[in-house]
């Protein structure tokens, strides 16, 4: 018994003395997989250092935009999902890479006593090259996670863009309206003058006073529509319901653009990330095609048995190899592998086509809005002061009459309106079209699509006060 005991333990000590080092091996690194490394090690040391979340920027009323989109990519909770489910990926780069556990084998014989006690390892060998393809396929579809992650960072920056247009067009409006009531009540003062004096009836003074009532009140719409754009701006900087609002940007900032459309549109083909994920995906299918083509040839299993009892000690050694033989089998695997790449190829394709038409549309968008805009500046604002200022003297003279005054004043308003209109429409444009040159197409909701200029919308022109956002 004691015999026996210590031939257990010489041969335990002895399969532990093979199978600890293994324990610690490690495999080779594909390019792709340090490539993949390399990148994430980079990205991480500014989106999560040492895997935390970095200080926020601190957010006041001077705060740049850039400030502010900063903060948005560094806390959104989309992005940060999408930042670690590309982390994820490039891990399975090294789970594709690396070779099967090897199998700890044990074996007795027994009759009346135990005869051979034989502990082994045995280890699976894939084909040559079924590996490293397997690694490919999974580099390249981590390469699409990454670019999928640059497109929540691209998609999260839009989101803060249009909350923060919608906030300046928001208070662009109020600042118009309160004008114009500043100049209505200049009106009333200059009606009552005229009626104390009995050119006017009492009318004119009710007329300014009603204009001022509905104005006031299209001012108390907007005022309280701050609130539901200040929730979509505060869910765009990824900021919970029991967050403290964020402050409201005190100063505007434009967005230049100094590219031609031609430029701009080459740009778009080289830098979108839809476009570079897609392109990944037809990489992983191609790669998937070559292994499917690989399922035909066998795999090998070797391994080592040892008799511990014997003496001298018996050696066993094993050998299998896989028979591939299920044709149909094979035959569904590359097919299968056939259409996923030529989906892949498709939407790429369209895709492509894609870019083109929204490129082009919000082009058109982008060029009919700085039309406006020129139009507004240079034309109709400075006549329609001129011709405010001309209504107010021939009221004074009685040339005119007070409904006359009123619709002067009305059409340098609309003015004012369209011209706010029209330059957050510009900004919300440029926003899409560096949404489209570098990640993805605009969403359905976009900005754009809701204001002036828009094809069968309306265009510069008098714009009766009290419109809604």
């Amino acid at each position: 018994m004691m015999s026996f005991k210590l031939t257990r333990a010489v041969g335990l000590t002895g399969v532990l003395a093979i199978g600890l080092p293994l324990a610690g091996c490690k495999g080779i690194p594909t390019k792709g997989e340090k490539e993949a490394r390399h990148q994430a090690q980079a990205v991480g040391e500014q989106y999560r250092p040492r895997g935390e979340k970095p200080v926020l920027p601190a957010l006041t009323a001077g705060s740049s935009l850039s400030n502010f989109l900063t903060y948005a990519m560094l806390n959104q909770p989309q992005v940060e999902a999408a930042y670690y489910d590309w982390a994820a990926s490039i891990e399975r780069i090294t789970q594709a890479r690396s070779f099967p556990d090897p199998q700890f084998t044990f074996q007795m014989d027994i009759q009346n006593i135990v005869t051979s006690i034989m502990p082994g390892l045995m280890g699976t060998i894939p084909w040559p090259e079924k590996l490293r393809v397997g690694a490919n396929i999974a580099s390249a579809e981590s390469q699409s996670k990454f670019f999928v992650f640059q497109s929540a960072v691209l998609e999260g920056a839009f989101e803060v863009k249009r909350a923060y247009y919608q906030l300046y067009f928001l208070e662009e409006k109020l600042r118009v309206n309160l004008e114009t009531l500043r100049l209505l009540a200049d009106l009333e003062k200059l009606a009552r003058s005229q009626n104390e004096v009995g050119k006017v009836t009492l009318q004119d003074v009710l007329r300014a006073q009603i204009e001022q009532d509905r104005l006031k009140a299209e001012t108390a719409n907007l005022e309280d529509s701050r609130s539901s754009l200040l929730a979509q701006f505060k869910a765009a900087l990824g900021l919970g319901a029991k967050d403290p609002t964020p402050p409201i940007p005190g100063r505007f900032e434009s967005t230049p653009v100094d590219l031609t459309a031609d430029k701009l549109f080459e740009t778009a083909l080289a830098q979108n990330t839809r476009l570079k994920a897609l392109e990944a995906q037809v990489r992983a299918a191609e790669a998937s095609m070559i292994l499917a083509r690989k399922s035909r040839l066998p795999d090998f299993t070797l391994g080592l048995m040892a008799d511990v009892k014997m003496n001298p000690t018996l050696y066993r050694p094993l050998g299998s190899v896989s028979l591939p033989i299920w044709r149909d089998k094979t035959q569904a695997q590359i097919a299968e592998a056939q259409a996923n790449q030529r989906s892949a190829r498709a939407q790429l394709s369209g895709e492509q086509i894609a870019l083109a038409v929204d490129f082009a549309q919000r082009s058109f968008l982008y060029r009919e809005a700085t039309r406006n805009l020129a139009l507004l500046d240079d034309q109709l604002l400075p006549k329609a002061r001129q011709s405010l200022e001309v209504a107010r003297s021939g009221y004074l003279g009685g040339q005119i009459d007070f409904f006359n005054l009123t619709d002067a004043e009305q059409t340098l308003l609309g003015f004012k309106l369209d011209k706010v209109e029209a330059t957050m429409q510009r900004e919300i444009v440029l926003a899409e079209l560096s949404l489209i040159i570098q990640g993805m197409p605009p969403s359905s909701a976009s900005m754009s699509s809701k204001t002036s200029g828009m094809p069968g919308g309306k265009s510069p022109g008098p714009n009766k006060p009290g419109g809604g956002m």
